[in-house]
């Protein structure tokens, strides 16, 4: 009896620990074909790239996500949906393995986090009222409520236009209000709580094209050429995992089909860099 005590002794105190104290695996993509499952986070309220639809995650996002996937049979998809402020913290805390959601390339993320190659521009527009003509250019957003999503690079582009732009011309932004997401920012623009929101200019094509009596888009974009990519942690265990996406992006890009996905859900092509991660401008 003592002696089978002394065997389960080692399991049941393994079983007890937390994952951090446990050995560390020297390679997460070899885990993952291990134990069959990889656990993604997605933020599904970023249209077109991720969404809910009849309670599952839709979008240009998840189509690449499936494609890129094939290429590692027998291992399931468990994608989460998470808000996003909790999106890149989670990934810290290894709550999950990897990100899949539409996530600017900045400098601030670039410091913490391995990017993928991009599937996506994000350049950044004003997106106005339909008819309110005191917005036709960036410009015009000097002395009134913007509104936008809090913790998004959009946000920050706005904040460094509104700095180097906006106030050295004689006067800035009059408020900037945040939101949880963009949703509650484009009714807030709907109800007159704000005099315009900037997001990304993919993410306006569905908008406009669904309500398009409601909003109209500012042209041309402001601000630096941003992309969106996916992410992974900067540590050496996930290097072959962050490879394996930005590695199933290009093989996309190179055969047409990201572009085929790209005219599905946007309505329009994009260019984007095919060979490397694009530096952070901002």
């Amino acid at each position: 009896m003592k002696k089978l005590k002394r065997l389960m002794t080692p399991v049941i105190v393994s079983a007890l620990l937390p994952l951090s104290a446990l050995p560390a695996h020297a390679d997460l993509l070899d885990d993952i074909k291990q134990r069959g499952e990889i656990v993604i986070a997605t933020e599904a309220r970023y249209a077109p790239f991720e969404m809910l639809e009849n309670g599952k995650i839709v979008g240009m996002g998840k189509d690449i996500l499936d494609e890129v996937m094939k290429d590692l049979p027998g291992v399931k998809v468990k994608q989460l949906d998470v808000p996003f402020q909790g999106i890149l913290p989670g990934l810290s805390s290894k709550r999950f393995d990897f990100v899949a959601t539409s996530l600017t390339i900045n400098k601030e993320r670039a410091a913490k986090f391995a990017f993928t190659l991009p599937f996506s521009t994000a350049s950044v527009a004003v997106l106005k009222r339909a008819g309110d003509d005191r917005i036709n250019s960036a410009e015009d957003m000097a002395g009134l409520v913007i509104g936008g999503q809090s913790g998004a690079a959009q946000s920050a582009v706005l904040r460094t236009y509104n700095t180097e732009v906006l106030i050295p011309n004689g006067q800035g932004i009059k408020e900037f209000k945040e939101f949880m997401d963009y949703n509650e920012a484009y009714a807030a623009l709907a109800s007159r709580r704000v005099d315009a929101v900037v997001q990304s200019l993919p993410n306006l094509a569905p908008l406009i094209k669904e309500r398009g009596d409601i909003f109209e888009i500012v042209q041309p974009p402001f601000g630096p050429a941003t992309y969106y990519a996916w992410a992974g942690r900067k540590d050496a265990d996930s290097a072959t995992l962050v490879q394996f996406f930005s590695d199933g992006i290009a093989k996309l890009n190179k055969s047409g089909k990201l572009a085929e996905i790209q005219k599905k859900w946007l309505g329009f092509e994009m260019s984007v860099p095919s060979d490397e991660v694009p530096a952070p401008v901002n």
